[in-house]
């Protein structure tokens, strides 16, 4: 099978990585972030115009947002009045606002077709604000969008689809107007959060922190977070937090994992993997049905008929492979050299890692997707 030397291959430069290298020290910025120091959802809901006969028609939500963004002007339609709205669509607008971003700065927004618009290329963003949360504006939106995707519609009802016409962007589109208060200026301490819980890892930062700027600064509350006692003033904590963020750190080697996806056979074992001493066998059975129909033919003259007569004719075969012995291995090499010596394709190879185990042969989690 031509699978079998890929998995080889695979495997082998899994192992050429992963044992080769030494442990290589991170930075902390790329371990985690300060806790408070994020970015914040915004959210709104406005009116596209200028479309070219691709919007929402007559959907009443579509009309009472146009009454609305009328009614701003002194336009006021009268209520038996239903315009035809077929370049106008109703939308929502997503956007994230940056920890520390301030009034008068711009920031790109998402937007997107809430009713039956069928595309928003050629539309321009009516003036909507930008809500958080907490019910607060943050930002002002409005602009001509910039869509990616295309649609077109035949008389005969074909229809052809490029991407997603009915959203599109606004590089930015939105100005800020209201300022995120993150708190780091003014609390006793700075929480310092991992991406990932680990406590080895949470002391390593916490006693890198104390070597840099002096013992007892920095303590590790849990698996994840580390409190550094800060000074006063804002500039003092930004410099304090640039020096902590640029601090290498070993982090502490992950629990072993084997993670197979069943659906594509992809097997991936990490450099923390241990093997146990195991016997492994693995076997093919096969069986193969052949169909074939033979002709009767009547002796002459006996007035007979000619007839089909089906013939089947079933096989069992059974691929045949020796014991395989598993060595005890404290290395990923050795894991590696086990699984090749088995020789067993993706789908085997799962089943034999899930045998495994069970046995209590392979010292890791097995986490199947």
């Amino acid at each position: 099978m031509r699978t079998l030397p890929m998995i080889r291959l695979i495997l082998a430069l899994l192992a050429a990585m992963l044992v080769a290298q030494p442990a290589l020290a991170d930075r902390v910025k790329d371990l985690g972030s300060f806790q408070g120091i994020r970015s914040n959802q915004l959210t709104g809901y406005g009116i596209v115009v200028g479309l070219p006969g691709t919007g929402d028609d007559n959907l009443e939500y579509t009309v009472q947002s146009l009454k609305g963004v009328a009614s701003r002007f002194g336009l006021q339609l009268p209520a038996n009045v239903n315009p035809g709205l077929k370049n106008s669509a109703a939308v929502l607008i997503t956007a994230e606002l940056p920890a520390f971003a301030k009034p008068g700065q711009r920031i790109d927004i998402t937007v997107a077709a809430l009713g039956k618009s069928k595309s928003l290329r050629g539309g321009s963003l009516v003036l909507t604000p930008l809500i958080g949360a907490d019910g607060q504006v943050y930002a002002m939106a409005q602009g001509s969008l910039a869509v990616g995707g295309l649609g077109a519609d035949g008389a005969d009802g074909s229809k052809i689809v490029i991407n997603v016409p009915s959203t599109g962007r606004i590089p930015e589109g939105a100005t800020v107007e209201r300022a995120v208060d993150t708190g780091f200026a003014s609390s006793p301490t700075l929480i310092y959060n991992l991406a990932r819980s680990d406590f080895t890892t949470a002391q390593n930062v916490a006693a890198a922190i104390n070597a840099s700027i002096g013992p007892g600064r920095a303590q590790a509350i849990d698996g994840v977070s580390v409190a550094v006692i800060a000074p006063e003033g804002a500039d003092l904590r930004a410099a304090l937090m640039s020096q902590i963020e640029n601090l290498t750190v070993t982090a502490a080697e992950p629990p072993a994992r084997v993670v197979v996806n069943a659906r594509t056979g992809t097997v991936v074992i990490n450099s923390a993997v241990r093997l146990g001493t195991a016997a492994v066998t693995q076997g093919k059975l096969t069986v193969r049905v052949d169909e074939s129909q033979r002709i009767s033919q009547p002796a002459p003259f006996s007035q007979g008929q000619t007839a089909v007569e089906q013939r089947s004719t079933a096989t069992v075969s059974e691929e045949v492979k020796p014991i395989f012995l598993i060595e005890s291995g404290p290395r990923l090499a050795d894991v590696v050299k086990a699984m090749n010596a088995i020789g067993a394709s993706p789908a085997d190879l799962v089943a034999i890692l899930e045998a495994l185990k069970e046995a209590g042969a392979l010292k890791a989690d097995l986490i199947i997707l």
